[in-house]
């Protein structure tokens, strides 16, 4: 198990360098003129320009530049923002954005749990009958329709009927947040709806809760003591990496709802050409998706005593 474990999180580490690598050489690619403001543009000689490009280490080989970046990332030295908040270090940039974010989606990840687990049950419970097609028909809305008609179709009806801001205020959290935590979790839950009902009625259909109801023994009794268990075990993979990817914020619901979050500040970042930012944010973002299908592996292992590691390594 220790073998596996560190051999996965090996994986996982150099699966974030190559996602960082690649986003850093992109980054290169880009024309020098980018690292400039209109302003300095019009009012730099092309001497001046060359020579903040030298001190900034622009014009470096780029493997140099690779080498300077991964020096600076091991120091957790992640630069200054240059075009969003000029001089300011971009951990402390992100830093107050990331705990809304955080806060945002664990209320989300919550509500999606608290509402499509049981949803999900009682689509198995009641397979094929009204509450079921409802359930599936929802499923189906959420992954067939783009998310900017779901978020807007909220937004009408959370405005006009509910009353409810549709921009978020500091002076007005509580309220302000929630239509943006129900945008981030509308496809949580239909994902764990869908997961449930389809793990809970795979189990139904096995021989040995045939042989449990053939003793007497009642349909909710069955559901919580043996069915619930084990369809949990493969859920469990999915849990992780559902939570890191909902506390880390909903690109498109934060910058739908002007959320001052870490989903906004990626866009600006790459609009502005914000490098350090940029960088930044995309390790945040890789380290958390593949964090999260790492330890769901690992949960895996350690929820169902008959999953075992093989000796090639692998989960079997």
């Amino acid at each position: 198990m220790a073998k596996y474990t560190c051999k996965r999180l090996l994986q996982s580490l150099l699966t974030v360098l190559i996602v960082v690598t690649i986003v850093f050489l992109l980054l290169r690619l880009l024309p020098t003129d980018y690292y400039f403001t209109e302003e300095q543009l019009n009012k730099l000689t092309e001497a001046q320009k060359l020579e903040i490009l030298q001190a900034a280490g622009l014009t470096d080989p780029i493997w140099k530049q690779l080498l300077s970046f991964y020096n600076d990332i091991l120091h957790f030295d992640f630069g200054t923002s240059r075009r969003i908040s000029s001089g300011i270090a971009v951990v402390d940039l992100i830093g107050s954005k990331f705990g809304l974010s955080m806060r945002l989606g664990c209320v989300a990840l919550i509500f999606s749990l608290c509402l499509g687990v049981p949803v999900g049950l009682f689509q198995a419970y009641f397979k094929g009958k009204v509450f079921d097609g409802i359930g599936t028909a929802y499923t189906i809305f959420m992954n067939a329709v783009p998310s900017i008609v779901s978020y807007s179709l909220v937004m009408v009806f959370g405005a006009r009927v509910l009353k409810l801001p549709t921009l978020y205020s500091v002076t007005k959290p509580v309220i302000s947040a929630v239509m943006p935590v129900f945008c981030m979790s509308m496809g949580a839950t239909a994902g764990y709806m869908l997961w449930t009902r389809r793990y809970v009625v795979d189990e139904l259909n096995k021989d040995y809760i045939k042989l449990a109801k053939m003793t007497g023994m009642s349909q909710k009794t069955i559901l919580i003591r043996h069915v619930l268990k084990n369809a949990f075990v493969p859920m469990a993979q999915y849990l992780p990496a559902s939570f890191l990817s909902t506390v880390s914020g909903s690109l498109l619901a934060e910058k739908f709802f002007s959320v001052p979050g870490m989903g906004p500040l990626l866009a600006d970042a790459i609009g502005r050409y914000d490098t350090p930012v940029v960088q930044t944010l995309v390790i945040i973002y890789a380290s958390m998706g593949v964090l999260g299908v790492f330890l769901g592996d690992v949960l895996m292992t350690l929820i169902d005593p008959r999953i075992r590691i093989t000796g090639k390594g692998d989960v079997g």
